[in-house]
């Protein structure tokens, strides 16, 4: 047996062993040419000196040859924006320059207080200055005289105007051959020009006006009730009716200025109330032989009550006695008996006052009327006459109006 120190140790094959035996040099042949390419690369590549490649001038030469056209398109569309500002701008300052002139021109040959608001519609406006005609012309006129009043506002658009120009900067005169507006009687401003400042006007209904407020007569603060219907007179002008006229002097009595038995001077239901109880007053009227005749008051009972207080108390305080004193004119009284009116509380210079202030001179005091100037050529017409709330509205139409022309 041998010893274990003598046994051989066996080893399996080696697998790539085999295969290099078994090779016949092909493989040792292509290493060879490989590291012979790659030494005569190196070698070449030492013949020239080395430089980094340069990625970012390829890529800036990439990309202008794809967008070489852009800087000169995007010129012409900026300069193309510029021209349009420009031209705009040139525009808008013709048209301004234009609507502050025909505002200064219409302001001079229509005899205006405050230069009118000129706005012309359109655009491009040179195009129709061009063409001597505009489309559309709005004007608004701020305190035009009527008569006795102001008018608040007229407002008028005028449609296909024609122009009579010499150059593009002068303009001559317009022809119109259609015009709508619209007219606004203030109520505010009527208060304030018919000298009634403490009287307020307001809408009721579509024609109706309700004047409401005081009046100053003889030092004395009376109350005004009125009514005003309120009507289109001819093409150009409005007329009001006024009616319901009366002035109340405190409680004491109500006047009506007129000439029918229900007008003039009259104590009020308090006040005839009042003086059939205080038994002074109503002695003093009784003793007066036209205010008996006119109360309907028998001489037998104006004789027993001026001698028995029951008899008094009895014929006063009935309710056709309150009726007939109430009937009483005392504007007539005051003419015969100016003492009995001053006994009954009247001012003797508010009762001297009061005659002058008859229905005509209420009615022009209260009047609402106008009438608009006639156009010296074409024809101006009111039309739909109504009442709101802040004043009377009236619409307007002209046809084949001419401003500015000899």
């Amino acid at each position: 047996m041998r010893s274990p120190h003598h046994i051989t140790a066996h080893h399996p094959p080696n697998p790539y062993e085999e295969l290099g035996r078994l090779d016949d040099g092909p493989l040792d042949h292509f290493l060879t040419e490989d590291v012979l390419t790659e030494d005569s690369g190196e070698a070449e590549a030492q013949d020239d000196p080395w430089a980094p490649p340069d990625h970012r001038r390829n890529g800036r030469r990439r990309r202008r040859g794809r967008f070489a056209g852009a800087p000169l398109a995007l010129k012409a569309v900026v300069g193309l924006l510029v021209l349009a500002a420009f031209l705009t701008l040139a525009d808008r300052w013709a048209l301004l320059y234009a609507e502050r002139r025909s505002a200064d021109a219409l302001q001079d040959r229509l005899h205006l207080a405050a230069a009118p608001e000129v706005e012309i519609d359109g655009f491009p406006f040179l195009t129709q200055l061009a063409g001597e005609r505009l489309d559309s012309v709005r004007v608004t006129v701020p305190d035009v005289a009527a008569d006795r009043v102001s008018l608040a506002q007229v407002t008028a658009t005028a449609h296909d105007v024609r122009l009579d120009t010499d150059g593009p900067l002068k303009v001559r005169g317009a022809f119109v051959p259609a015009l709508e507006g619209d007219v606004l009687l203030s109520f505010a401003d009527l208060r304030r020009e018919l000298g009634a400042s403490q009287v307020t006007f307001t809408g009721e209904g579509r024609d109706r006006v309700r004047a409401r407020g005081t009046l100053p007569v003889a030092g004395h603060d009376l109350r005004l009730h009125a009514e005003a219907q309120v009507r289109r007179e001819g093409d150009s002008g409005i007329a009001t009716h006024i009616g319901g006229m009366r002035l109340e002097i405190g409680d004491l009595a109500t006047y009506r200025p007129g000439a029918r038995p229900s007008d003039g001077l009259h104590l009020s239901r308090t006040s005839a109330a009042r003086l059939a109880r205080e038994t002074r007053k109503a002695k003093a009227l009784l003793s007066v032989p036209a205010v008996v005749r006119r109360l309907g008051v028998p001489d037998t009972a104006v004789r027993a009550a001026l001698r028995n207080e029951a008899k008094l108390t009895e014929l006063t305080g009935s309710p056709r006695f309150v009726r007939q004193a109430m009937r009483l004119n005392l504007i007539d009284l005051a003419l015969e008996h100016p003492k009995l009116l001053g006994l009954l509380g009247f001012d003797p210079d508010l009762l001297d006052a009061l005659p002058r202030l008859t229905r005509p001179v209420l009615t022009d005091q209260l009047s609402l009327g106008f009438r608009l100037p006639e156009p010296p050529d074409g024809r101006l017409r009111l039309r739909d006459v109504r009442v709101e709330k802040d004043g009377i509205r009236v619409r307007l139409q002209g046809t084949d109006l001419a401003v500015g022309r000899s």
